[in-house]
C-alpha cells in the first residue's frame, strides 16, 4: 500500500519535473532569439555627386533616422577620402541611409533621389566631375534591385536625356572619416553649404 502510494508519487514528480524542465528550455529559447520587431530599419545607398550635399538632403526627410557618408562602388579596400578623388579607385562619393520602413518607403527613397541631383550627366554633378561623383543606386536586396530598376524607367519617363545611372548591388560600403560626417550641420557658413547645399535646400523645401 506504501509502496504503491510512493511510487505514485514519484511518478507525479517526474512528470512535475518534466514539465518545469520544458518550461525551462523554451523561456530560454525565446530570451536567446532576438525579435525581428526589434530592429525593423533598413538601409539604402545612393551617390549623386558629392556626399555631403546628399547627406544634408536625406537627413531631413522624415522616416530617415542616420545618413552616413562613404564610398562604395569600387574595388579598393577601405579607401581615403584622397585615394577617391584621384578617380582610380572605382568608388563613387555615397550616402548609406538608415530609414524606418513604416514611415518612409523605399520606393519613396528612390523618389527623392531622382529629384535632387541630375542622374542624365555622366560622372558630373554641377561643378563636381569625376566618376567619383557619378550617379549610382547601390542596392542590399534583390527587392531592391527590382524596384530601383522599375524606378528608373519611371523617372526616365520623365525627362528627356536618357539617364545615365548605374544601380548594381552593393558588395561594401566605406564610411568616410569623421570630418565629412554631418558636414553642412557642423560647416552652414562653408563656401560650399552656401553657395551649393543652402539654395538646394530651399529650393526643394527641406531646409
Amino acid at each position: 500500500m506504501h509502496f504503491t502510494l510512493y511510487l505514485s508519487m514519484a511518478i507525479v514528480f517526474l512528470i512535475g519535473m518534466k514539465s518545469l524542465l520544458f518550461f525551462l528550455i523554451m523561456t530560454t529559447s525565446l530570451l536567446a532569439t532576438p525579435s525581428k520587431n526589434l530592429n525593423s530599419s533598413s538601409k539604402a545607398v545612393f551617390g549623386g555627386g558629392c556626399f555631403w550635399c546628399l547627406e544634408a538632403l536625406f537627413q531631413r526627410l522624415p522616416g530617415v533616422t542616420h545618413v552616413q557618408s562613404g564610398f562604395a562602388g569600387g574595388d579598393t579596400k577601405h579607401p581615403t577620402y584622397e585615394e577617391v578623388c584621384t578617380g582610380q579607385t572605382g568608388h563613387a562619393e555615397v550616402i548609406e541611409v538608415t530609414y524606418d520602413p513604416k514611415n518612409i518607403s523605399y520606393n519613396q527613397l528612390l523618389d527623392f533621389f531622382w529629384k535632387v541631383h541630375d542622374p542624365t550627366t555622366l560622372n558630373r554633378q554641377g561643378a563636381d566631375a569625376g566618376t567619383q561623383y557619378r550617379s549610382i543606386i547601390l542596392t542590399t536586396t534583390p527587392e531592391q534591385q527590382r524596384l530601383a530598376e522599375l524606378s528608373k524607367k519611371k523617372a526616365q519617363a520623365a525627362v528627356k536625356n536618357p539617364i545615365v545611372t548605374e544601380i548594381k548591388p552593393l558588395v561594401a560600403f566605406y564610411p568616410a572619416d569623421i570630418s565629412h560626417q554631418d558636414y553642412y550641420r557642423n560647416h552652414p557658413n562653408a563656401p560650399y553649404c552656401r553657395a551649393v547645399i543652402a539654395p538646394k535646400l530651399e529650393k526643394l523645401k527641406v531646409e
